[in-house]
């Protein structure tokens, strides 16, 4: 590993950092979201097992992947690559991947910069500035193009510092936060009237609902928003491991990092609305659908948040403090694929690099705000229903296919040399081959 690149100077900090990556809005406001949505516990136990038996396996090959390259998505594909017609597929996933990761993080800083102004909108209702405060949460241009040019700029500032001192001093820092925040304010909901029916309606599934083709369709796009796939994230951090690092081991906590803290969320947010519901704010339809479905965030919590009275207010903080944070976790990991791609291929200082990419994406963002109504949820459809799945398979293939098996061995093995008699290895190979491409295609052909 080159000293130029950098790398995790801890397997602590790889942990928080892919944790990180992973934990951001897709766990925190779209899992509640998607499970109020389709079923309840029932959509809980199909994200579950999807995450460990498609999303994991798929997990391991991008971050194989980027050891084994030790360079950005693009390059560490090109050197597994045998011969031409290889190293063109190898550029196509992983510039794939990279635009991606772009347009995600393009209406991503958006929402963020929303969850950004909620958050300062009951500290300036607490010092009287209640002009301010309506400004703050009313949607308007101004307020939209500013916010998401803040929360842009937080990160091309972590971005900016590097691996170990930008993205593992941050993470570090930033993650433990989240944590705190989030099972403190599961304890607080705990106690308010309406929490046990919610948490009634999140815990116990309806197994008829398991095998609906939406709810699948559904809980596998979260599984793989959730963890980053088929955006070069995960390949290039990958890079950034030190090769003395168990991977297999490596891998499984970060999954199951991302999972709980998925399952925290819904602890916190479901019993939320179903609070909200008992103090008369309608959450569901007459037919059982969600009201608000992905405002769920800006409608159903901050009518809760108002009926807490004064409490509400630091609740209110609290929670989109938490939100704030998750995205940027995230965010970080979405610019450092095109940034790292940048610098390595076309030899251009990281801090440039940094600097004209933001702005680059920054411009898509707010071009997105010009033209909100339609915009948003194209470019959301486009890179995590289509993108993503499309890229994660290829990646699959790539990882099964083209890829040496003695060569994935040998990478493997640096960091955990008994791994050839584990059930890890006498697993993955072939699922990675042949299971994962094909059931991620076919849940991706019914979509269309």
């Amino acid at each position: 590993m080159g000293v130029s690149r950098g790398g995790f100077s801890s397997r602590f900090g790889f942990i928080m950092a892919a944790a990180g990556s992973a934990v951001g809005l897709g766990n925190i406001w779209g899992f509640p979201t998607q499970t109020a949505s389709n079923g309840g516990a029932a959509f809980v136990l199909v994200y579950l097992v999807l995450a460990f038996c498609l999303a994991y396996p798929a997990f391991m090959a991008e971050l194989l992947i980027g050891r084994y390259g030790q360079a950005n998505a693009v390059s560490s594909m090109q050197k597994i690559a045998r011969n031409t017609w290889q190293k063109r597929f190898g550029f196509v996933v992983g510039f794939g991947g990279i635009i991606c990761a772009a347009l995600i993080l393009s209406f991503y800083s958006i929402i963020a910069g929303w969850m950004m102004s909620y958050a300062i909108e009951p500290l300036a209702r607490l010092a009287g500035f209640a002009g301010a405060a309506d400004w703050l949460i009313n949607h308007s241009l101004i307020r939209n193009i500013l916010f998401t040019a803040f929360f842009m700029g937080l990160t091309i500032f972590i971005i900016r510092r590097g691996v170990e001192e930008g993205i593992e001093k941050w993470s570090k820092r930033l993650m433990p936060m989240l944590i705190g925040l989030l099972i403190l304010l599961i304890i607080y909901v705990f106690t308010l009237d309406g929490a046990r029916e919610g948490f009634n309606a999140y815990l116990n599934p309806d197994i008829s609902r398991v095998f609906e083709p939406d709810l699948l369709i559904s809980a596998l796009g979260q599984a793989f928003f959730s963890l980053s796939l088929g955006t070069s994230v995960m390949i290039i951090y990958g890079s950034y491991i030190a090769k003395k690092e168990n991977l297999v081991t490596l891998g499984a906590q970060v999954t199951l990092i991302d999972v709980s803290i998925a399952f925290l969320a819904g602890l916190l947010i479901i019993p939320a609305m179903y609070v909200a519901q008992a103090q008369g704010v309608a959450i569901f339809a007459e037919d059982g659908s969600l009201i608000s479905g992905s405002n769920l965030v800006f409608t159903v919590l901050p009518a809760l948040f108002s009926g807490m009275g004064d409490v509400g207010l630091f609740v209110a903080f609290g929670f989109f403090v938490l939100m704030s944070i998750a995205a940027l976790t995230s965010s970080i990991s979405m610019l450092e694929g095109p940034v790292s791609y940048v610098v390595e291929r076309h030899d251009t200082p990281r801090e440039k690099a940094t600097t004209f990419i933001g702005l680059g994406i920054l411009v898509l963002s707010i071009l997105i705000v010009i033209n909100l109504e339609w915009m948003l949820d194209f470019v959301a459809t486009l890179s995590t229903q289509y993108g993503q799945p499309i890229i994660a398979m290829l990646c699959c293939v790539f990882a099964g296919w083209v890829w040496h098996r003695s060569d994935i061995l040998s990478e493997i093995k640096q960091g955990n040399e008994h791994v050839e008699h584990s059930l890890f290895w006498k697993i993955w190979p072939w699922y990675t081959k042949f299971v994962c491409p094909t059931a991620i295609g076919l849940v991706f052909w019914h979509s269309l």
